[in-house]
């Protein structure tokens, strides 16, 4: 990595390993996209991206201790958990009653943009990772001022991009093959996802705030 080259590919294929397990994020973009609707992924992206422009900030700016603090993590936890167990939960509550045609009613608060943005935050897991390995990498992206912080971004972000893209055109083309039986039986698999993550990350954040203290 010590040519902005080294940096752009580096991030893009470490990018591309962690969107590819996994995690809310995708949970939502699969949910979203099975109502026909390619431009989910994208739009839970930006929000997603969005986020990730304000965490670098702060770790450029020298805040990476106050990201990485054991109390702020475990309350942020907590309330992503619960954020992501009331999606679920909401999700099971109207399934029954979905069908894969899009709509102007927006299944998830906010729209996908926003989910983007909530599910990114809801992760404690992924604000670790921003605070270590990110850190490690906006250290060496800043040798080269501001162009390598935006080249780094560049190939993080457009792993996300590719990845979740290509997931909700799959699912969004999906819906001339998929019998509504089988779309439901997908938003129930994904709702049971936030569910198991909502209960790990909020288990996780109690037991951070009951070791260390309020």
């Amino acid at each position: 990595m010590d040519n902005l080259t080294g940096i752009f590919v580096s991030s893009f294929l470490i990018a591309l390993s962690g969107a590819i397990v996994p995690g809310p994020v995708l949970s939502v973009t699969i949910s979203e996209s099975a109502k026909g609707n390619f431009w989910a992924g994208p739009m839970i992206v930006s929000g997603h991206g969005v986020l990730e422009i304000a965490l670098i900030s702060l770790l450029a700016a020298g805040f990476a201790d106050l990201i990485n603090n054991t109390k702020v993590l475990g309350v942020i936890a907590i309330v992503g958990g619960s954020y992501l167990l009331l999606l679920a939960f909401s999700m099971l509550k109207n399934v029954k009653n979905m069908t894969m045609e899009i709509s102007d009613k927006r299944s998830v608060w906010g729209g996908p943009f926003v989910a983007g943005i909530l599910t990114s935050i809801a992760n404690p897991y992924w604000i670790i990772w921003w605070a270590t390995i990110g850190l490690g990498y906006v250290i060496v992206s800043m040798k080269f001022g501001l162009t390598g912080l935006v080249i780094f971004f560049i190939g993080h972000i457009l792993a996300d991009f590719s990845w979740y893209s290509m997931v909700s055109l799959i699912v969004s083309k999906g819906k001339s093959f998929i019998s509504t039986r089988t779309y439901r039986g997908i938003i129930g698999a994904c709702a049971a996802m936030l569910i198991f993550f909502g209960i790990v990350f909020s288990g996780w954040g109690i037991k951070q705030i009951s070791l260390f203290g309020v």
